[in-house]
């Protein structure tokens, strides 16, 4: 059996704004996966289009409970073409804190201890990103109180105890 090979459609430059809207509005309607396909299509237009790489990014992350590995891989590919060091550092730690809330949703053993790591991870990317941030701009504080909340209220989500470290044997 052949596989047909389709060619994929450029949009026209001046339809990007109303593409943006229409992808912001599908992750708004938990359509991840149609958001990132028109980001992508943006991107191949305008690659440093800014709102289209944070829509991109947090569309990637709305997917972590189904394809976590390469989702994942691919958010933090995007962080490099962000222009701003407060960026990256934001949305690294979101790109973290996500993958934390999702590994604690999957309730695998180890999930608590795999989600405290990344919520601490996501953490340190919001200090980072406090400290570059502009005047009034208290996004990265939000988050990491949202962190600090979620560790508090869920007493599984903890570090790995010392006394359960087992090296490995050869």
């Amino acid at each position: 059996m052949d596989v047909l090979e389709f060619e994929l459609k450029p949009l026209s430059p001046e339809a990007l704004p109303a593409a943006l809207d229409k992808a912001v509005r599908y992750r708004l309607l938990n359509e991840p996966m149609q958001a990132e396909s028109i980001c992508l299509d943006i991107l191949a237009i305008e690659p440093d289009n800014e709102k289209a790489l944070i829509t991109l990014l947090l569309a990637l992350t709305d997917q972590f409970d189904r394809r976590m590995s390469s989702a994942v891989k691919e958010a933090r590919d995007l962080l490099s073409r962000f222009d701003s060091d407060y960026h990256r550092a934001y949305y690294e730690g979101i790109i973290w804190e996500r993958r934390a809330n999702a590994l604690h949703e999957r309730g695998t053993p180890g999930a608590g201890h795999l989600a405290y790591d990344g919520l601490r991870q996501a953490m340190t990317c919001y200090e980072k990103a406090i400290e570059l941030r502009s005047p009034g701009n208290d996004e990265a504080v939000l988050r990491w109180n949202t962190c600090t909340r979620i560790l508090a209220r869920h007493p599984d989500i903890k570090p790995v105890p010392a006394d359960d470290f087992q090296p490995l044997l050869e």
